[in-house]
């Protein structure tokens, strides 16, 4: 036997008898390299080797944590950027919460799953469980999940959002907040509703680009209706030309005309293109200049109520 071969059998025999495996890490390598004892291998692996690689596992999904975090806030600041800027950054702040939320919850999920196997416990079952689980609690939570995917739906179409005046056939109020879950909103007596997205089947939504404020004017059969034309025009144009009006009303204002005849009441309509948030002010303020005006002109509205609807009594 030669000098070569006698000095490398016990290093060969000593490797071949090594007890650690593919998975038992660097760990319990170098303690069986330092001592070839397999308790203090397995003890280095148990105390050394498994939390040393639980903690890399944490501090990789913290890191990649970080990583996504930056990435949706560069997205969502640039998203907020440009025209309508408090809207978007409403809107985008809430979609960056979520994504946020659904980056967390799966990395929190793989991060968990790759530390039980380094416990040594298969993960096979473990997927398939959390798959059952999973397939149970949405049969039994469809509702809840029937919520938050409309929330989510909602939020990217953006339907409405924060400040917004909204008719959602359950409620009709501003948006107070937007929830994946709920959305809360005030009606115009205070009252604070919480309506589940999920149940949300229509949305009006008053305040989107622009809203148009109706008025239905109602004078009386005796009317000189050119006459009340040419005057509603003119309240409606000095409306429209008055500066503390200005961006209220967006375009010039029309007079449709003859709306409805019924009674004794003869119905004109004008209507005034004004900006989200303006319709309530600016037909307040139509309404008492028309009143002013149609006093000085000689213009008589009909009391409704006074007598029933229909020609005048004979005598």
């Amino acid at each position: 036997m030669s000098l070569s071969t006698t000095l490398a059998s016990p290093i060969h025999l000593a490797s071949a008898a090594s007890p650690c495996g593919s998975k038992d890490g660097i760990a319990c390598r170098l303690a069986w390299r330092w001592t070839h004892d397999a308790s203090t291998a397995d003890l280095a692996t148990v105390f050394v080797g498994r939390p040393l690689a639980i903690l890399v596992l944490i501090v990789g999904g913290l890191l990649i944590r970080w990583l996504v975090g930056r990435l949706i806030n560069r997205m969502v600041a640039r998203i907020a950027s440009g025209p309508l800027n408090e809207r978007r950054q409403v809107r985008a702040r809430t979609m960056g919460s979520m994504m946020l939320s659904i980056a967390t919850t799966v990395i929190v999920f793989v991060v968990t799953l790759m530390a039980i196997g380094e416990l040594g416990f298969p993960i096979g079952p473990i997927i398939a469980s959390a798959g059952v689980v999973g397939l149970a609690i949405g049969f039994g939570a469809q509702s809840l999940v029937k919520d938050y995917i409309s929330g989510m739906f909602m939020i990217f179409e953006d339907q409405y959002g924060v400040g917004d005046s909204v008719d959602l056939g359950t409620a009709v109020g501003t948006i107070e907040a937007v929830g994946l879950r709920v959305t809360r909103l005030r009606d115009v007596h205070g009252t604070v509703w919480y309506v589940r997205n999920g149940e949300i089947l229509r949305v009006g939504n008053m305040s989107q680009n622009w809203a148009r404020t109706v008025l239905d004017i109602g004078v009386g059969y005796d009317a000189d209706l050119d006459h009340v034309r040419d005057v509603l025009r003119s309240v409606a144009h000095e409306v429209w030309e008055d500066p503390s009006f200005v961006g209220a009303v967006i375009e010039e204002p029309e007079v449709w005309g003859v709306e409805a005849l019924a009674g004794d009441v003869v119905t004109m309509r004008v209507t005034l293109k004004t900006a989200p948030g303006e319709k309530a002010r600016v037909a307040r303020a139509m309404r008492e200049r028309i009143k002013a005006r149609f006093d000085i002109e000689g213009i008589a509205m009909p009391h409704l109520g006074a007598r029933p609807f229909g020609p005048p009594p004979t005598s």
